[in-house]
Parts: C-alpha cells; structure tokens; sequence
C-alpha cells in the first residue's frame, strides 16, 4: 500500500479527541483513521509533565506501529506539554491543538475572553507563550475545568453534578463580561449543549475541530499525502477502558471497529 494511504494516527487521553476526529472524517471522508482512546490514563490535565510526554510517547509509537501517515495529538494538554518533543523525535508530521485564544481575541467586543481548559494546558510553557502574544488590552479569564473530563469518561455528561461544576466555572466568567469563550480541552465540545444553557447565546463558544482539521488537510497536501481513492475511510478505534462509553459516542457510524487494549 502507498503511504499516501496509510492512515491518520489521532490520540487523546480518552473519548474527547473523538470531536476533532469527526472533524477530520467530515472534511477528508476518503481518508483511512486510528483513533487511540488512553481511556485508563484520563484525565492528562492533573499528571505531571513528565507523565504526560511520557504517556504521549507510548501513544505516538503506538501510532507508527500502525503505519499511520500523520499523527494528530488531539489533547490540548499533550499538545502543550509535550508535542515540541514529539516533532524532534519521530520523523512524521504532527498536528498539535491549542486553545484558541488568538481567535478569541480577534472577536471579542468587550476586551474580555474566558478559557475553561485543564490545569496541565493552562499552566503549560506553550500556552503561556500564547497568551503573552495577544493585545495587552485583552482580558484572559482562565478557569481550570475539574472533574470535568472525569465524569465525561464515566458517561455522566448530562448529570447534576455536571451541570452544578459547570455552573461554578462559567458564572464567574459571565459576570465578568466575557463575550467569548475558549474551549480549551477536546472533551468540551460535548458539553455544549449544557454550556448554552447557562451562559445564552450572547457569549459566542470557541473550540479548534474545524480548525484543526483544515491544518490536517493542508500538512497531508503539503506532503503528498493525501489519500488518492475515491473510496469511503475505514475507521479503527482503540481503548483501555470504558468502550461502552466510546461505543456511545459513535454507534451510528457502522464503519467503525473498537478494539480493546491492555496497556
């Protein structure tokens, strides 16, 4: 088979990368996919640096072993954290994720922009170096998400203790005027529906899948390597815990197998 098609690796600490996964096979449907889920390692957000570049590690090699062409960290904390690492090791392109405060601050009317994230992005080198290169006159309002992402994993997404922690991150945000807001972790998108609720619709949400899956599209075209068939993506999934949860997530698409890990 020709590189070109191979698949596109894509890695998340769990379920949550699944969003930007769907972004990619939205906007290049002839492509081949394997999504890793590091379901038991969830949440990246609480580990130390180390951990992080070490578990993004173990999930890139992964990857490679798979053949997979381009490999897509779908994390914002393992992007943060550990993709400078990852890109002067491997010969193979990746695309990293970051919160998207630069369109945040091109947007906002009131100088005032939120970020709900993990603590591993928000308090990342990368991010920092980010946020230092917007307008002085613009507000950052971060809000590390806890327990967020745990109880997204457990399949709690519409309970009342969700509903109760993000009512505790966003209300202050609201009440400090902030007319955007960043979703800074990939398991987020999710909880949109929630969010609405409780901010209105006069705070415009900001998240990077669509983003993130033109950059994909224009680093496989960039390196001749976009899939030259006219067929549809075959798609596999790995995880090392909750499948049922994942299965949840996707069942509609019947393309799909979801293998289950070990390690």
């Amino acid at each position: 088979m020709k590189s070109n098609n191979f698949p596109i690796g894509i890695f998340d600490s769990g379920i949550g990368g699944t969003s930007i996964w769907k972004e990619i096979t939205t906007l290049l449907p002839n492509e081949q996919t394997i999504y890793l889920s590091d379901s038991k390692n969830a949440p990246y957000g609480i580990k130390s640096k180390q951990e992080i570049i070490d578990l993004s590690i173990k999930n890139t090699e992964f990857l490679i072993r798979k053949n997979c062409k381009i490999i897509v960290v779908a994390c914002n904390t393992a992007t943060t954290n550990a993709i400078q690492l990852l890109r002067s090791n491997y010969n193979v392109p990746f695309i990293g994720i970051e919160p998207a405060i630069k369109p945040a601050a091109l947007k906002t009317k009131t100088n005032t922009i939120g970020i709900l994230a993990t603590k591993g992005t928000l308090t990342s080198d990368l991010f920092a170096k980010t946020s230092n290169t917007l307008h002085k006159g613009i507000t950052v309002k971060e809000t590390i998400g806890e327990g967020l992402v745990a109880l997204i994993e457990a399949g709690k997404i519409q309970s009342e203790e969700m509903h109760n922690l993000l009512k505790k991150y966003l209300k202050p945000m609201v009440n400090n005027g902030v007319d955007c807001l960043v979703l800074g972790c990939t398991h987020y998108p999710y909880l949109i529906p929630i969010i609405k609720d409780i901010i209105g619709d006069k705070i415009e949400i900001i998240d990077s899948g669509l983003a993130v899956a033109k950059q994909t599209k224009h680093i496989l075209e960039e390196n001749n390597l976009l899939n030259n068939t006219d067929k549809a993506g075959h798609h596999q999934f790995f995880i090392n815990k909750n499948k049922d949860i994942l299965c949840s997530i996707i069942a509609p698409n019947s393309n799909i197998k979801i293998n289950e890990l070990d390690f």
